[in-house]
């Protein structure tokens, strides 16, 4: 998947610029790891009055379909043909945007502290592109960029020189030349349009592509002729976001013709109500839904089996109903740092008899388990091989037996909506697996059916409607606590 990027320029604006304003020097060859392969960044040319960047990204074909795996996206559109044979090492697409995005974010932006003048100045570009899938074919090509000023040459590529009446293929070669763009618009049409005219996205489409869209559409979208199409395509025709940015796009285009903005269009809700809070983070969510857990069951004395470095047991410690902590880890640099945090040394004799830290490993029985009310095992069953798995369960379920244990993991089903997260990686590298819901689900069944406990199940984070939440939760119960939260449930 290759494209390249031409300059020209004086000896008082030499074409080497090109290098600045992208933030790539042109006398090194520099490499990027993307979400599906690598992205390579290097200048063919890098002269005075001429200067070519280009853009070559390796698409790793294994780790395309890993991603998209039984999930119906994030593999090729014709996946259940050809998983490993594809047009995606060769053709543009959501992917080679992807790899714009991340490589030339500051160019994307307009920023360059270095030319910043420059950054703001219309360029002589040429684009070209050796291969971009276009459904619509060429006509379309040039529907979507004669509008924003591009000569626009779309050669259709035919499907075999040697057989001419065998017809075109749905790509075409593309050459886009203008002298009254900047560079960040350029990058910014080809982020926006390249998906675009390939139809497809390689990663999950959510709610926040809306918001990268109206950013990188800012200046142009609002009134292109084809405004409709692009923003039905780029979301993957997903109804109730295209709405969402048609509307977002027709306040825009209102705003530019009164010449006011948005807000004083908007103003149908007071400002104050409007402003939404930055994100919790998932870890905050995590032990907000494991307290949740655990007071439901009236626990009090509490077992953080794999405690880590004490941040569950810090929070525990807040809750006066949690008469007895203890955190064990296997770590003792882990239980350290714990102490630390908790300032063991520091607390009062009172706050001090709550709390205890142990030595110990989940993969062995151990007495000083038993008589708990409950264990968490937060972020934990993911760390251990797969054959381990059995032997941490009996510690926990067969032999310690507290009346609760709650089990989060990550879901791995909701790892497409990270794009950042490169396909078929596990979100940390120690993680020996991590599980989709069903298999979760069907893990947690069987152990509880082998030691006597009934299981529920809780979403911890945002719930996809598609991929589920981002962390999943099993809240087990030995017959002495009830849990009608669960019942209720699971029975709607």
């Amino acid at each position: 998947m290759f494209l390249t990027i031409t300059t020209t320029g004086t000896p008082e604006h030499p074409a080497t610029d090109l290098g600045f304003l992208l933030h790539k020097h042109p006398d090194k060859a520099q490499a990027f790891s993307t979400s599906f392969g690598t992205a390579h960044v290097f200048y063919p040319e890098a002269e005075e009055r001429g200067c070519t960047a280009a853009l070559l990204l390796e698409v790793d074909a294994v780790a395309l379909v890993r991603r998209g795996k039984g999930k119906g996206r994030g593999g090729a559109p014709d996946a259940a043909l050809a998983q490993y044979v594809n047009d995606r090492p060769y053709a543009a697409s959501s992917l080679l945007a992807v790899a714009i995005g991340n490589v030339f974010s500051s160019a994307m932006r307009g920023v360059c502290r270095a030319l910043p003048e420059r950054a703001a100045e219309p360029l002589p570009l040429r684009v070209e592109v050796p291969a971009v899938p276009a459904r619509g074919g060429p006509g379309l090509v040039r529907r979507l960029f004669e509008p924003l000023g591009w000569a626009v040459t779309a050669e259709a590529v035919p499907l075999d020189t040697e057989f001419p009446e065998w017809g075109d293929s749905r790509y075409v070669r593309l050459v886009l030349e203008s002298g009254t763009r900047t560079l960040s618009d350029a990058l910014r049409h080809l982020y926006v349009l390249l998906p675009v005219l390939d139809d497809a996205k390689h990663y999950w489409v959510s709610p926040d592509e809306v918001d990268k869209l109206l950013r990188a559409g800012e200046g142009w979208l609002p009134g292109h002729p084809e405004q409709k199409l692009i923003t039905s395509r780029y979301l993957s025709r997903r109804w109730s976001l295209t709405r969402e940015a048609m509307e977002r796009l027709e306040l825009l285009r209102l705003a530019e013709t009164d010449d006011s903005e948005v807000e004083e269009i908007d103003n149908a809700v007071a400002p104050e109500t409007e402003q939404e809070d930055r994100p919790t983070p998932l870890a905050v969510l995590r032990r907000e839904a494991i307290l949740a857990a655990l007071a439901d069951h009236a626990a009090a004395r509490v077992l953080d089996l794999g405690c880590g470095e004490g941040h569950l047991v810090r929070e525990l410690l807040k809750e006066p109903r949690f008469t007895r902590i203890t955190g064990v880890d296997v770590s003792v640099r882990a239980l350290t740092i714990a102490a630390r945090r908790l300032g063991l040394d520091r607390m009062g004799e009172r706050q001090a008899a709550r709390v205890n830290l142990l030595q110990g490993s989940l993969a062995y029985t151990d007495k000083r388990l038993k008589g708990y009310d409950a264990a968490v095992l937060s972020e934990v069953i993911e760390h251990l091989d797969l054959p381990r798995l059995p032997a941490l369960e009996y510690a926990v379920f067969g032999a310690a037996r507290p009346a609760t244990v709650v089990v989060t993991t990550p879901n791995v089903e909701y790892n497409v909506l990270w794009e950042t997260l490169p396909a078929g990686h596990v979100r940390h590298r120690d993680h020996r697996f991590e599980w989709t819901r069903e298999e979760f689900r069907t893990w947690a069944a069987k152990v509880a059916e082998r030691h006597g406990y009934e299981v529920g199940f809780r979403p911890v984070g945002p719930d996809d409607p598609e991929v589920g939440p981002p962390t999943q939760m099993a809240v087990f119960t030995n017959g002495t606590t009830t849990d009608t939260t669960e019942k209720e449930a699971e029975a709607a």
